[in-house]
């Protein structure tokens, strides 16, 4: 039922877990990324670490797990940027971004089965080239970037 309305109303709505993602910048301020191949677009993006909040899980604990599960980095700073509502047309959860500052690589990857990433790091710059260009257009990954990065072309 809508509530503003009062009209009964059929929608799908998907139980979606939280999800977390991770603006992680090296002690060289390097933005890590990952590359994957997806299968809505059916290409290789670039994006930052992040992935699903396990149930029962903390949001800073996923996002610090993600990082060094993905990646192999860690961090002893950490700050939280907020959070957004990926698509509240149909999804009934949150992304949860977070801020790693002083990222070293400091483990191995540790995929799931099925997970294909490479691991890079990017200047800011080329970062928000990218992001003009289009080459790194995932709606999530540049919601957690502006809350870091100022991201207006030149």
């Amino acid at each position: 039922t809508n509530p503003r309305t009062g009209k009964d109303m059929l929608r799908t709505v998907l139980e979606t877990p939280q999800w977390c993602n991770v603006v992680a910048l090296t002690r060289e301020r390097r933005l890590v990324v990952v590359r994957q191949f997806r299968f809505g677009s059916s290409s290789i993006t670039t994006e930052i670490p992040g992935g699903v909040v396990a149930p029962g899980e903390e949001h800073a604990h996923a996002a610090q797990r993600e990082l060094r599960e993905e990646c192999g980095y860690t961090s002893a700073r950490w700050t939280y940027l907020g959070c957004v509502e990926p698509n509240p047309a149909f999804h009934d959860n949150l992304c949860h971004h977070w801020l790693a500052e002083d990222c070293e690589l400091t483990h191995g990857q540790e995929l799931d089965s099925g997970e294909d990433i490479v691991v890079d790091t990017l200047a800011l710059d080329e970062v928000r080239a990218q992001i003009a260009s289009g080459a790194i257009r995932h709606a999530l990954v540049i919601t957690a970037l502006a809350r870091v990065l100022d991201l207006r072309r030149a």
